[in-house]
């Protein structure tokens, strides 16, 4: 049996010995990525088209399952040259796109006698669906998309896929304070391919940048582009999220009025705040950022109310952040914690410190808190926040989410 194994570096080779070892012919051990080059652009170099050819004379392309190195166009140049791909997935993001593209996911520590066998006929759906975290908080700048931003490096592991989505359609901020490019398709572009159906989970794969482990959904450009995030495509936007990531992180705009509702009697006009109303719509967990200051607590406490009529029966876990002593004196926390049981009934409350040298730094290097200072107590705090209140989900626990009881209560 004639393989190609595109595998990076020593794990390659061991994997060549291993099958060889099966009395496998292994071809070739090429970079993960080489294949998916090779098949986008054959005339690239040399090289790949030497690959591709080595590929049509192959039975086997053992390759990483990571988006990178498995393309739709790695995919549908295997098919044409009856080229069976087994893709080696450590991730659950990964084994999930090679379900997408009907493909059998396999570890990448399987035995070799297992990745030359022949698959099943049916390929296994993974039974986990993702999780949506949308944060929000109220007028102002309480510290949205930095909680989002951390939140998403807090939640985000070597098993966990893990995606940060800028839907704020006021002041989208996410690129320009990761140091993201803001061009590129992003979220409206994820938008537009859930409305026509074809939001795919290499679709987003591919419209996504890289922020360390963590894959972003860039927000819009022009905050006059806001009609294109409209409450549909939001939320089939989310939902195709849902299969991509383990975790969807997503920052919105702090407005919840419903005023052109009242303005406009078009069923299906445009509406400003779509794009906030539909994700927290989606959401299973709702994270309300509070500014650690006078001004800040008393517009969120104003804003409570549209917010528990927006967010329904979601949880809501409220987060303090820049609690400092002097914005609001002695024993800050406490006052804090008071005033918003009296006026909310909030009692659980998270409290993330000001760290003002690790904020400007990480504003400096267009970076992540977590990235820049690690020791930051801002990172810090948020880590403990996501263990006490936002356990990533396991894979035991069952597939039905909150918001899919609230779906399923809602068509009863």
């Amino acid at each position: 049996m004639r393989v190609v194994v595109a595998v990076d570096g020593r794990r390659g080779e061991d994997l060549a010995r291993r099958l060889r070892e099966e009395d496998a012919n292994v071809r070739a051990v090429v970079p993960a990525s080489a294949p998916a080059n090779a098949a986008f652009d054959a005339m690239s170099a040399p090289e790949a088209a030497e690959l591709l050819a080595e590929l049509a004379r192959a039975d086997i392309l053992i390759v990483d399952g990571r988006p990178s190195a498995l393309t739709t166009e790695l995919v549908a140049a295997c098919d044409r040259m009856s080229v069976r791909i087994v893709p080696l997935s450590a991730r659950t993001s990964d084994r999930r796109l090679a379900a997408s593209l009907g493909l059998l996911p396999h570890e990448p520590d399987a035995p070799a006698a297992e990745l030359l066998a022949a698959p099943s006929s049916s390929v296994p759906v993974e039974p986990v669906r993702g999780r949506v975290v949308t944060v929000w908080g109220a007028h102002g700048a309480p510290g949205r998309t930095t909680i989002a931003v951390e939140l998403a490096c807090a939640l985000s592991g070597p098993t966990r896929k893990v995606a940060l989505i800028d839907a704020d359609s006021h002041a989208p901020s996410v690129a320009l304070a990761t140091g993201l490019a803001d061009e590129g398709p992003g979220f409206a572009a994820a938008c537009r391919q859930a409305e026509r159906g074809g939001l795919t989970v290499a679709e987003l794969s591919r419209i996504s940048s890289t922020l360390g482990d963590v894959d972003v959904l860039t927000g819009l450009n022009r905050p006059g582009r806001w009609p294109e995030l409209s409450h549909p495509r939001v939320l089939s936007a989310l939902e195709a999220c849902r299969g991509w990531a383990d975790d969807t992180v997503v920052d919105i705009a702090a407005p919840l009025e419903r005023d052109e509702e009242i303005v406009s009697d078009l069923f299906d006009a445009p509406r400003r705040n779509a794009a906030t109303h539909a994700a927290l719509e989606a959401a299973d967990v709702i994270v309300a950022v509070v500014a650690a200051d006078p001004v800040g607590v008393s517009r969120f406490v104003r804003a409570w109310p549209d917010l528990r009529a927006a967010s329904g029966t979601t949880p809501v876990r409220v987060v303090v952040n820049k609690i400092r002593a002097a914005a609001l004196g002695v024993d800050a926390r406490g006052q804090v914690r008071r005033t918003l049981e009296r006026y909310t009934g909030v009692t659980e409350v998270s409290f993330v410190p000001w760290d003002a040298r690790g904020t400007d730094a990480a504003m400096l290097a267009a970076r992540p808190i977590a990235h820049v200072a690690p020791r930051s107590a801002v990172p810090a705090a948020v880590r403990r926040l996501v263990a006490e209140s936002l356990a990533p989900r396991t894979a035991d626990e069952p597939a039905t989410t909150r918001h899919s009881l609230r779906r399923l209560a809602r068509t009863a």
